[in-house]
C-alpha cells in the first residue's frame, strides 16, 4: 500500500521547489502515455452531494449499473497493487472513486496500460474526471466503480498536511484559495453570503424597490464620517475619491423622481483594520421618498427576519456562544436610556461640560481632546459602555445632532436628531435617518463639518455643492437606511471576524509569499 502522498510530496523533507520540479516531470510523463494533464472539457453527470443522496439506500457490497460521470480534486490516495482508492472531492462534497485495474483496461483501451498513470503520476490536488458506475463496498463507502478517467489538471504544488490545525490565520486569507480547497465549512461561508445577498435583492424587489448604479469615482466624497482613499485621473487632471457612502447621489435620484430605490455595493474607507472593520467592504443604502426612520425601522426588522428565515430555516441563530433571537418585535430604546441603565449617568440632567466631563470621568468612559461637548460624551459613553452588551436585536434610537449632519431634527427632542442604529450581537449592522431634507439646515451643517476637515479631522465631510443644489429643487420627507453586508453576514455565519466573509480580505504586502 503506498501513503496518500509519494515520498516526494512530503512537505517536511522536500522543499515545494523539489516537489514541483518532479510533478513537472510527472506532466511530461502523462503527455507520453498519451493522457492530456491539461483538458479542455469534461462533461459531468452529477455531483457528489446528489450521487451521496441518490444512493444512499444501496446496501454494503451491491452495484447499480447506471453510468455517471464526475470531476473533482484528488485529497487521498490509497494505492493495493491492481486496486487503488482515491478520495475525490468536488464544490457539494466528496465520494471515493474505486479504481480498479481489469476494469479500467477494459475500457481504456486507446491508452497503453492506462492503470499506470493513475497509480504513478497522480498526486493529491489533481483534478480529475471519472466515469463509472456506482456501488457500495463491503465497507460501506459509495463509491464510483471506475471504468474511464482523464486527467483533467495536474498540480504543481501540494495540499497543506495538515491545514486545519494551522493557527498562522492570516495565510488562510492570504491564500484563500488553498483555504478553500482544504476547508469545506469555509466554502459554505461564502455560499451563505452569496445566498443572504440574493435573498435581500429579492425582498427589496417585492417591495417595489429599484436597484441603480452611483459612481464609485467621486469628486466630493460624502455620505459618511471616513476618511477616503486618493486617486486621480489623468486626462481630466483632476483629483478623485472612491466613494465612502452611496448615499448622496441616491438622494439625488430621490430629488429626481425615483421613490423606492437602493444600491448594494463595494464602499471604501481609508481606516484601520479590525475584525469589524476592512477598508474595502460592502453595504446597501435603501431611499423611500414619503417615509420617516420609523418606517425604516419596520422595513429592517422585515427585511432581516424574512432574509435570514429564508437562508436558514430559522430566526433563532448562534453567534460567538450567544443564542441570538431575531423573531420581531425588536427592542427599542434611546441612546440616553441605554447609557443611563449601564452606567447611571443621565447626560440630559447636565448643565455644563465641564459637569458631564467629570461625571464621565468618574464612570471610566475615556475621551480626547476632540470630545468638546456633552452630545460627544453621550456618544463615547455608549461606544465605550453599552455596544457590546446589545446581543439581542436592538434599535437605538435619538442620536445628538452634532454626530449626526445629514439626518433631519427630531420633531419633538431638541438637540437631537431622528436617527437609529441596529446592533445585534454588540456589534452594529444598521443605521438610518429621517433624511434632512432642508438646504439651508443641510449647507450649514456641511459647512460646520468643512470647518473640522479644515482643522485635521480627517474623517469629516467636505461640502458638496452638487448635493446641495439639487436639495434646493426639493427633497421629499425620506428615509433612509444603511446594512452592513459584511457585518450581517458574520451573524448568520457565526463569524468572529470581518476577515472571514470577504473572500479576499486587504492584507499587508509581504515578501516572504511567493508564487511557489
Amino acid at each position: 500500500m503506498s501513503s496518500d502522498q509519494s515520498p516526494q510530496d512530503k512537505q517536511s523533507s522536500s522543499t515545494l521547489e523539489e516537489i514541483r520540479a518532479t510533478r513537472l516531470e510527472k506532466v511530461e510523463q502523462l503527455k507520453e502515455a498519451g493522457l492530456t494533464p491539461y483538458a479542455y472539457k469534461w462533461e459531468i453527470t452529477h455531483h457528489a452531494a446528489d450521487l451521496q443522496e441518490k444512493y444512499a439506500d444501496i446496501p454494503n457490497g451491491e452495484e447499480v449499473e447506471a453510468e455517471v460521470a464526475i470531476a473533482g480534486r484528488i485529497l487521498t490516495r490509497r494505492v493495493f497493487g491492481k486496486l487503488a482508492f482515491f478520495n475525490l472531492q468536488d464544490e457539494t462534497g466528496t465520494i471515493q472513486l474505486y479504481l480498479d485495474k481489469q476494469k479500467i483496461e477494459a475500457h481504456m483501451t486507446d491508452i497503453p496500460n492506462p492503470f499506470n498513470p493513475l497509480k504513478k503520476l497522480t498526486d493529491a490536488g489533481d483534478i480529475l474526471g471519472a466515469k463509472g458506475t456506482i456501488k457500495r463496498t463491503e465497507k460501506g463507502e459509495l463509491s464510483v466503480n471506475v471504468s474511464e478517467y482523464a486527467v483533467l489538471t495536474k498540480s504543481l504544488l501540494p495540499l497543506p498536511d495538515k491545514w486545519h490545525g494551522l493557527t498562522d490565520t492570516e495565510k488562510r486569507y492570504r491564500q484563500r484559495y488553498v483555504d478553500l480547497i482544504v476547508n469545506p465549512e469555509v466554502r459554505e461561508t461564502f455560499r451563505r453570503r452569496a445566498k443572504i445577498i440574493a435573498a435581500i435583492r429579492r425582498y427589496l424587489e417585492r417591495q417595489d424597490f429599484i436597484e441603480i448604479e452611483t459612481p464609485v469615482l467621486q469628486s466630493e466624497p460624502g455620505g459618511a464620517e471616513a476618511r477616503p482613499f486618493i486617486t486621480y485621473h489623468n486626462t481630466l487632471e483632476m483629483d478623485l475619491y472612491l466613494r465612502i457612502a452611496t448615499e448622496l447621489h441616491l438622494k439625488r435620484l430621490i430629488v429626481g423622481g425615483l421613490e423606492k430605490i437602493f444600491e448594494l455595493g463595494r464602499i471604501f474607507r481609508n481606516e484601520g483594520i479590525s475584525t469589524r472593520h476592512n477598508p474595502e467592504f460592502t453595504s446597501i443604502e435603501v431611499y423611500q421618498a414619503y417615509a420617516d426612520y420609523y418606517d425604516m425601522m419596520a422595513l429592517t426588522e422585515n427585511l432581516i427576519s424574512a432574509v435570514v428565515q429564508e437562508v436558514l430555516g430559522t430566526l433563532q441563530v448562534n453567534f460567538q456562544g450567544e443564542t441570538v433571537e431575531l423573531s420581531p418585535l425588536w427592542r427599542r430604546a434611546t441612546m440616553q436610556q441605554l447609557v443611563q441603565e449601564k452606567t447611571g449617568l443621565d447626560f440630559a440632567q447636565f448643565q455644563s461640560f465641564e459637569a458631564a466631563k467629570a461625571a464621565a470621568q468618574e464612570a471610566g468612559i475615556e475621551f480626547g481632546e476632540e470630545c468638546n461637548s456633552i452630545a460627544h460624551l453621550l456618544n463615547e459613553a455608549f461606544e465605550q459602555k453599552v455596544e457590546e452588551t446589545l446581543i439581542q436585536p436592538t434599535f437605538v434610537l435619538d442620536f445628538p445632532v452634532e454626530i449626526s449632519p445629514l439626518a433631519k431634527p427630531h420633531r419633538s427632542k431638541p438637540g437631537f436628531v431622528e436617527r437609529f442604529e441596529l446592533f445585534i450581537g454588540g456589534r452594529e449592522l444598521a443605521n438610518s435617518f429621517s433624511e434632512l431634507t432642508d438646504p439651508v439646515d443641510q449647507r450649514q451643517r456641511l459647512e460646520l463639518q468643512a470647518e473640522m476637515k479644515a482643522a485635521g479631522n480627517l474623517e469629516a465631510q467636505g461640502v458638496d455643492e452638487d448635493f446641495l443644489a439639487a436639495l434646493e429643487y426639493g427633497m421629499p420627507p425620506t428615509g433612509g437606511l444603511g446594512i452592513g453586508i459584511d457585518r450581517l453576514v458574520m451573524l448568520l455565519t457565526d463569524a468572529a471576524s470581518i476577515r472571514d466573509v470577504i473572500a479576499f480580505p486587504l492584507l499587508k504586502s509581504s515578501s516572504t509569499v511567493t508564487n511557489h
